[in-house]
């Protein structure tokens, strides 16, 4: 499995390398493009939660799996509507709770520390998905959250000056979590975050979140269950794909009307967006609560 990731993480440090010039070339924002590859690739890596809230319930003495299909869905419900309600603090709590989650989760090693001391560091090796685009494309970035309904970036607390400072704390949070690991692993920590500073210096930031989230995020996450799965890859993949196909079709039909519905109070590129960031965050909040929820039962067992 490492040996896979090592492989997956110069490819896609290639890839970006290469993308950046096509895209300078064409010139153009590619939102339907970004929105189909978050729907195929993006949300997939998701798409087992079913499978883990079964194994959830079942260490709670449960069986009937519509429980958890029932707090799921309230959850997400909840954060769609706490979103339109309180858009500032819903967006901040999301890109705080997300900075965590892609941290955490694009680590290929377990990293023991006490706990507070472990956590930060997910985050701050997190937060370079958040701040690069910031940092390096600002205007747009501020046109997105706009849309979004979030003005709290007219702040000085998102200076340059704090901006850079933790995209070198990702960094040497990312080394640092490494740094009792073999050369392999750190050499991945070192490329991921050098080809998320690629994809933002030269592609727009819904382009460069989308690749970032779907061929780097999603597919890394998706190794590790297919490995769960079966020991043997291309086993664990046709298991994968069989058990990911439903929920992934369904989510991306409720994506697909929320932008038909929203298409009737926004352009179509706004309602994209909107449906974009904020399905995602309806997705994330329940989803990095069972990962933890999981976790923290499976250990007492």
């Amino acid at each position: 499995m490492e040996n896979i990731n090592f492989k997956h993480s110069i490819i896609f440090l290639n890839f970006c390398i290469l993308i950046s010039p096509l895209y300078l070339i064409l010139n153009f924002e590619p939102v339907i493009f970004c929105l189909f590859l978050i729907l195929i690739l993006g949300i997939s890596h998701g798409a087992l939660d079913n499978i883990k809230g079964a194994k959830l319930l079942k260490l709670f003495g449960h069986k009937h799996i519509i429980l958890f299909y029932i707090a799921y869905i309230f959850i997400s419900l909840l954060i769609i509507i706490f979103w339109f309600i309180f858009p500032n603090t819903v967006l901040l709590l999301f890109l705080v709770v997300a900075a965590y989650h892609f941290g955490k989760e694009d680590t290929l090693f377990t990293f023991r520390r006490k706990y507070f001391i472990s956590e930060i560091l997910f985050f701050l090796k997190g937060s370079a998905v958040i701040m690069a685009p910031l940092f390096l494309k600002k205007e747009k970035t501020n046109e997105i959250f706009g849309i979004l309904n979030f003005d709290l970036f007219e702040s000085k607390f998102f200076s340059n000056e704090f901006l850079i400072t933790m995209l070198c704390l990702s960094f040497m949070s990312s080394l640092y979590i490494a740094k009792k690991k073999n050369i392999d692993l750190k050499g991945v920590m070192i490329m991921d975050f050098f080809s998320l500073i690629i994809l933002n210096v030269f592609l727009s930031p819904i382009l460069a979140f989308t690749l970032y989230f779907c061929f780097l995020h999603s597919i890394r996450h998706s190794i590790s269950l297919i490995f769960e799965l079966n020991k043997s890859f291309k086993s664990g993949l046709k298991k994968f794909l069989i058990k990911a196909i439903p929920l992934t079709i369904v989510t991306g039909i409720m994506f697909l009307l929320a932008i038909f519905f929203l298409n009737n109070f926004f352009k179509l590129d706004e309602a994209i967006y909107k449906v974009i960031f904020i399905g995602l965050a309806s997705l994330t909040f329940p989803h990095i609560l069972l990962e933890y929820l999981l976790e923290k039962n499976e250990k007492r067992t």
